[in-house]
């Protein structure tokens, strides 16, 4: 039997951007293939989440937003599931994919009761508390990583791959020294392609622990012939432009950048956190990488994600805590001196994770 072509996929997500970013990114493959998808956004980054679907022209459902508190969030789930309901009535999906968090579950637990058939995605090496309840009701679940906790899953489950942005995906591969020339160009940078490059970043908000403790351990680096990549976060610039001032090596400090697809390619080394995005996107483009896991992650689940990566050899983790410019410099010293052979592993996560779907519809 051939697989059955879905028409329409109605895919729930929200909460962080770890959870939205890769249901945008099946969103989008689907509207490229001109099919139809409509995201289910709830959690409290409603506004801007929209925003971003329409963008690219994606349709989305706002729900109501889930507040912090155990009253309200009740009574916002339950708003959630009924306005799902509505809105399932009338698109009348093929199937509904959540990507993950509690702000998927209103409507996970709509199409349940309308019996749209339920598939479940998770970006992460251990599968989160909604996922595992809402197993029970699903076709599938596919994670970016081997999943540690697998035999807590209540459906059939593989690793399929985490979706990633077609901007990561898509985009052109070019020699390290090319990406280094554009990098300058686009950025009025002066690296020099002949030099090992480390690429920084701690998420939009620009961590401490990267903004301070990092620039303290390439200082200790001295012996060492490299130049930095740093992305700040956006109110983080100008504070750490003056930890930088008097650096001895080339820095291109940046607020944030769209063109990480060129940072990737012009960087030997990445030391940033391991949500993961990061972990599958340093994967795509086989890049070594000093972890340092996010301590208040959910049940731990960078350590899980750091874990998978260092596994293949690419990777040193540290944990957060223990994290000072000495140990850093050991790290970064030892992964310059001594790089890890990491060869590109090219995601087909997004049409992967769809075919899964198609796959299990064409057999009902």
């Amino acid at each position: 039997m051939t697989a059955k072509t879905c028409s329409t996929i109605a895919i729930t997500c929200g909460g962080t951007g770890g959870h939205f970013y890769p249901g945008l990114s099946i969103a989008r493959r689907l509207k490229a293939q001109n099919r139809r998808a409509v995201i289910f956004l709830s959690g409290r980054n409603i506004p801007s989440q929209s925003a971003e679907a329409a963008r690219y022209g994606i349709e989305t459902v706002c729900l109501p937003p889930t507040p912090k508190s155990r009253p309200g969030m009740i009574a916002a789930l339950l708003k959630g599931f009924l306005s799902s309901r509505r809105e399932l009535r009338k698109l009348k999906p093929d199937a509904l994919l959540g990507m993950g968090s509690f702000a998927s579950f209103p409507a996970a637990m709509a199409a349940v009761t309308l019996r749209v058939p339920l598939f479940l995605h998770d970006g992460n090496a251990r599968v989160g508390k909604a996922n595992r309840i809402l197993s029970r009701f699903a076709r599938h679940l596919g994670t970016a990583f081997p999943a540690v906790n697998g035999g807590t899953v209540k459906c059939p489950l593989d690793s399929t791959g985490m979706p990633l942005r077609p901007e990561i995906t898509d985009g052109e591969t070019i020699a390290r020294a090319e990406a280094i020339t554009r990098v300058n160009a686009l950025y009025q940078g002066s690296l020099k392609p002949d030099l090992p490059t480390i690429l920084i970043f701690g998420g939009s908000q620009g961590a401490a622990i990267f903004n301070s403790v990092l620039p303290a351990a390439l200082r200790q680096l001295g012996e060492l012939q490299f130049q930095v990549i740093h992305l700040t976060g956006k109110d983080k610039f100008e504070e750490v432009r003056e930890v930088y001032r008097d650096a001895a090596f080339p820095a291109l400090l940046l607020p944030s950048s769209t063109e990480m697809h060129l940072l990737y390619q012009a960087s030997d080394l990445a030391v940033c956190r391991s949500g993961g995005s990061t972990v599958a996107e340093l994967t795509h483009f086989g890049k070594a990488a000093l972890l340092i896991p996010y301590p208040y992650a959910a049940e731990l689940h960078q350590d899980d994600n750091a874990r998978f990566y260092a596994g293949t050899g690419a990777a040193v983790i540290l944990q957060n805590a223990g994290c000072t410019p000495e140990q850093a410099s050991e790290a970064i010293r030892k992964l310059l001196q001594q790089p890890p052979d990491v060869r590109p592993q090219p995601s087909a996560a997004t049409d992967g994770n769809i075919a899964v779907i198609e796959s299990y519809l064409s057999k009902a």
